[in-house]
């Protein structure tokens, strides 16, 4: 089994897909309107409109409700992208921190309001972790 993608259901797909272009770095593919994904080598961010809620059965998905899920994105150098990303974050949540786990972290929320993490490893054992990887 492969892990293959994250999908935020949204009410607005253009402004979430502006959003994490900016963020990742990197342009969106656009099948259809209402849907557009962001693939990284470890990934696929997928970004779907409230209208398509429909396809996964009725009150399976909620556009902007989300408070358990963390999105998260191993970085170079999490102090760099605090400050590339201050001019276009609305919230930050945490500013970089070192975790107990040895991963620096930054928390920020987008703009419907889910929780992001950009981390980079920084002790030896959280290094160590992430070689193999």
């Amino acid at each position: 089994m492969n892990f293959a993608s994250v999908r935020i259901i949204t009410d607005d797909v253009d402004r979430l897909v502006e959003f994490y272009e900016k963020v990742i770095g990197v342009s969106a593919e656009r099948p259809a309107p209402v849907f557009a994904e962001l693939t990284l080598p470890s990934c696929t961010l997928a970004i779907g409109h409230s209208q398509t809620a429909g396809l996964f059965g009725a009150g399976s998905v909620v556009a902007a409700n989300n408070r358990t899920v963390i999105i998260e994105f191993r970085v170079d150098d999490v102090e760099a992208e605090y400050v590339r990303l201050k001019p276009i974050v609305e919230e930050w949540v945490q500013e970089p921190t070192t975790m107990p786990w040895g991963n620096r972290s930054v928390f920020f929320r987008d703009p419907d309001g889910n929780l992001v993490n950009l981390f980079q490893p920084v002790t030896e054992e959280a290094i160590k972790r992430f070689s193999s990887r």
